[in-house]
């Protein structure tokens, strides 16, 4: 039996579109293993499907100063001797990586360990961690036609984003049933990723009244988010986090407000949900979100709002805008060509399994 490896972790962004691969590779008869951080999001999703985990020490790199900047090495290299344990008792014939900096010593193992990784960028332009193993990388998969040009040209393959295939499955009868709405009610759905967006909360709380008015509001808000005040408020309803649920809620979700993490604005564009995106301030990040939202912005995917532009009014009517002109959105999203990103990638591991 061929044997891969799985990594990726730090956020459910950078450990969803693994969980998308894992049907067609078992499929394809390989056994799957699973390398993450010790106590990650990704150790939870990953168990719960049965996929053998094995835990290292992870260390984040950061651009600006933080004490931890002097004891996060030391961590990267205990996770580099980790891993490099974990792939020798393995003997995997290929990694496949999909970022977030447990991956580094993963990657960096494989290479002087000879065994090909292939790793994958979701993002416009390729984050530090991928930066970082790039090098020991046989190919790297993006999202964007505009970052191969960021790529070695040797190395960049094009495969866009692996969507996991049974968010399409989703049931609007489900939906209702599940949330206690009115199938009468046009229904908004709140994304702030899997960790949740006090930014995008906290606006969207500021104009529930007047945004109930017209529509009815599923939030998933993040873990420790839910404000236990708005509870029993008719036609909104609210979750720290859905997992079995998620592809129901789109189903019933006639509008979509998110954050632009490359995974997720994927996701909704391949569910062809109208949406308002509102990008990670380049403040508390690298910018990438808005790189990426812009992108979908000018193929008239999305609607866009920076998190300075926010008022009460301004969002409220952005969100009025987007759904009169929903038929316009979902129009050119039917007009994209959705890439098979899962068979793309699984002929590359073919390819250069060992």
């Amino acid at each position: 039996m061929k044997k891969i490896v799985l990594t990726g972790g730090g956020t459910a962004g950078h450990v969803t579109p693994n969980i998308a691969m894992i049907p067609r590779l078992e499929a394809e008869g390989y056994d799957i293993s699973y390398i993450g951080s010790y106590d990650g999001i990704e150790r939870k999703l990953i168990e719960e499907l049965g996929i053998p985990y094995y835990g290292i020490s992870s260390g984040k790199l950061r651009r600006y100063f933080d004490l931890k900047n002097f004891t996060d090495p030391f961590k990267v290299l205990k996770g580099y001797g980790e891993a490099r344990k974990i792939l020798k008792k393995l003997k995997p014939d290929i990694i496949f990586s999909k970022g977030g900096f447990v991956t580094v010593p993963v990657v960096v193992a494989a290479g002087r360990l000879k065994i090909p990784a292939i790793i994958h960028e979701s993002d416009m332009t390729p984050g530090l961690a991928n930066r970082l193993c790039m090098s020991s990388a046989v190919k790297i998969c993006c999202n964007f036609p505009e970052t191969v040009e960021k790529l070695p040209a040797d190395k960049a393959v094009l495969t866009g984003t692996p969507i996991r295939q049974e968010l399409m499955t989703g049931s609007r009868k489900a939906a209702l049933s599940f949330t206690g709405l009115s199938p009468a009610k046009p229904v908004i759905m709140i994304i702030g990723g899997s960790l949740g967006s006090v930014a995008v909360n906290n606006a969207v709380r500021q104009i529930l009244p007047q945004l109930l008015e017209d529509f009815q509001v599923v939030h998933l808000c993040g873990k420790g988010k839910v404000d236990t005040s708005l509870e029993n408020t008719p036609g909104y309803v609210q979750y720290e986090y859905i997992k079995k649920e998620l592809a129901d809620l789109f189903a019933l979700a006639d509008l979509v407000i998110s954050r632009a993490g490359a995974n997720a604005i994927c996701e909704i564009s391949a569910l062809k949900k109208p949406n308002l995106l509102i990008p990670l301030s380049a403040n508390a990040s690298r910018g990438d979100q808005i790189l990426n939202a812009r992108s979908f912005e000018k193929l008239g995917y999305s609607k866009v709002m920076e998190e300075e532009e926010i008022t009460p009014e301004a969002l409220l009517a952005a969100i009025r805008d987007l759904y009169q002109n929903r038929e316009q959105y979902i129009q050119a999203m039917n007009q994209s060509r959705q890439m098979d990103a899962i068979s793309h990638i699984v002929n590359l591991i073919n390819e250069n399994a060992r």
